[in-house]
């Protein structure tokens, strides 16, 4: 498996720049296994942008990372793998079907972790292909974090093919946010993920939405900030999250959660209760 390795995390810049030209060229090569990975060996924590993400999403002070951070420290390897020419895939075309956390441990606020990301190889999929993009983050050479982004790349899709799902625990909002139309730009600045769809009325219109989009990674913060300021979030735990139907802001939005034992189920519904945004499922371990 070929290895990429950094000395300093990649420019957003050139990588979007790199992203649409991937987008428009076909890749050259079948996926297989041995795909490329990134390693990161240093990621410094910057901490003002560190405060600009709990502000967007709701985490509070403390000794620890906000267990969703060491996503947007490697978000810029996703987009550098993505936009590889060797990348079977067209990235700008990639709908976010889920993703999953495993913290062994809370990584501290001062940490230099490590990032490795890499991909798997693709499987059917009803609407398509999908695959998964792995990141892991290191401290002192320990595996702490995990993350695993589930990606769909549309194409006829495989009939009866299997699509895994997280089943909707239909739970009664036990809080109503109210969204802002800047959310998205807001979030974009403190990640990094500056994907159009998330910007503007007419940047998301190009790619078929009435309107821009929350994040999806966003909700997912949002909700487990929640769960925190609840009380009810481990030090080590697995949390899963599928996107649903798609947020669009401004709008109003109700979240809801429910602890049995170590399992905490989670949601966001629109405002009538009629649509499903996002489900989560939370195991401590």
């Amino acid at each position: 498996m070929p290895t990429r390795r950094y000395d300093d995390s990649p420019g957003l810049g050139a990588l979007y720049a790199r992203t649409v030209k991937a987008t428009l060229r076909r890749a050259d090569y079948e996926p297989d296994e041995d795909g490329l990975t990134l390693e990161l060996p240093r990621s410094a924590i910057d901490q003002d942008h560190l405060q600009a993400y709990r502000e967007v999403t709701g985490f509070a002070a403390g000794p620890a990372l906000p267990p969703t951070y060491p996503h947007v420290l490697a978000f810029p390897l996703h987009l550098d793998l993505m936009s590889d020419p060797s990348f079977p895939y067209k990235p700008m075309g990639i709908v976010h079907l889920s993703n999953t956390i495993t913290q062994k441990q809370p990584i501290p606020l001062h940490a230099e972790p490590a990032i490795r990301v890499h991909s798997t190889a693709e499987r059917p999929h009803p609407k398509g292909t999908v695959f998964d993009v792995i990141s892991e983050v290191f401290v002192d050479h320990e595996l702490v974090w995990s993350d695993l982004t589930t990606l769909l790349s549309r194409t006829a899709g495989t009939e009866g093919a299997h699509a895994d799902l997280l089943i909707d625990p239909v739970l009664s909002p036990s809080a109503w946010w109210d969204l802002r139309g800047n959310l998205g730009r807001r979030y974009a600045a403190a990640s990094g993920d500056r994907n159009p769809i998330h910007l503007f009325k007419l940047t998301a219109q190009a790619f078929g939405f009435p309107r821009q989009i929350a994040h999806g990674m966003w909700a997912k913060a949002a909700a487990l900030a929640s769960i925190q300021r609840a009380g009810v979030l481990p030090d080590a735990f697995t949390v899963r999250v599928d996107f649903r139907k798609p947020l669009l802001l401004p709008s109003r939005v109700g979240f809801g959660y429910q602890q049995t034992g170590k399992t905490v189920d989670f949601a966001l519904y629109d405002e009538s209760h009629d649509v499903t945004h996002l489900i989560g499922q939370l195991q401590a371990n």
